[in-house]
């Protein structure tokens, strides 16, 4: 288990494999608030904090099953 306070603005979102998704704009509530300059239509996104897996470095990665927001960058 992680915690939420460790995830801090601008580190990486990246999938189970380690492909880059987003980075973190903030924390709020029970979610990642992505920045808009990483997804495809310009809007923030937002992912479940249950959706990651763990922390390491300055990037969070998310579990395998983690469903990926529409609209970010592939």
């Amino acid at each position: 288990m992680f915690e939420k306070l460790r995830i801090k603005e601008h580190m990486e979102v990246a999938g189970a494999e380690g492909q880059h998704l987003g980075t973190v704009d903030e924390v709020k509530d029970d979610r990642i608030k992505l920045t808009r300059t990483d997804s495809e239509d310009n809007m923030h996104h937002y992912v479940p904090l249950e959706s990651v897996d763990r922390i390491d470095d300055n990037r969070v990665y998310l579990k395998k099953d983690a469903t990926i927001p529409a609209g970010l960058a592939s």
